[in-house]
């Protein structure tokens, strides 16, 4: 299946120890259907609101290590806060998803559940924080430390020029150099060039296939 409702119980098996406790209060007080998928190239989580008869409904990936997946359940009730308080008429990512989201986000960091480094980094978030946790890089990077190890899966940073790798779609580039923050890589099947953020992770291949 690609998504499955989950029991709150089943939580811990995807949250860090004693985060349990407190997502379980915000899910329970606003009855939100958490739904765990697949992994998704686009999101990694997602909130559809609850309108008059509805529950909230927040879907988060499955494949995510235990801290990326509390980060980004985060991320989704900060947008159920938003949408609970101000209505669906507001940006995605504007000041009142951001107000609601920082408040959230404070009130699990002082309860310990993050390691030192990745408590550093979403601390810095707090002053301006991102549409996606994929858009802070050195937060990407610190996370990506707690992941289960991929053979040949790389940062596209981690990689030397001219290198062959493939995305998550299959599509196979050349990284070329950098530009600025981003990466500039030619699609080889096209010969278009694209820039990513440095923190994509890609498979390594190791000689160019005909």
């Amino acid at each position: 299946m690609a998504k499955q409702e989950v029991p709150l119980h089943v939580l811990n098996t995807y949250l860090p120890r004693g985060a349990y406790i407190y997502v379980e209060r915000y899910l329970s007080k606003y009855k939100v259907e958490l739904t765990v998928t697949r992994e998704r190239s686009s999101v990694l989580g997602n909130y559809q609101g609850g309108y008059t008869g509805k529950n909230h409904r927040i879907s988060i990936n499955g494949n995510l290590n235990r801290y990326a997946f509390l980060i980004t359940l985060l991320h989704e009730l900060g947008h159920m806060m938003a949408f609970d308080r101000f209505g669906p008429r507001i940006p995605a990512h504007g000041t009142q998803w951001k107000c609601e989201y920082k408040k959230i986000l404070s009130n699990f960091l002082t309860q310990q559940l993050f390691p030192r480094d990745i408590r550093d980094e979403l601390l810095r978030t707090l002053e301006n924080p991102a549409a996606s946790s994929c858009a802070e890089t050195s937060l990407v990077r610190v996370l990506r430390k707690y992941d289960s190890p991929k053979p040949d899966h790389f940062l596209l940073e981690e990689l030397p020029e001219e290198s062959y790798f493939k995305t998550k779609n299959g599509l196979l580039f050349k990284k070329m150099g950098k530009k600025r923050i981003r990466i500039l890589a030619r699609d080889e099947s096209t010969h278009r060039y694209f820039l990513f953020s440095p923190v994509t992770e890609v498979k390594l291949v190791k000689k160019k296939i005909i």
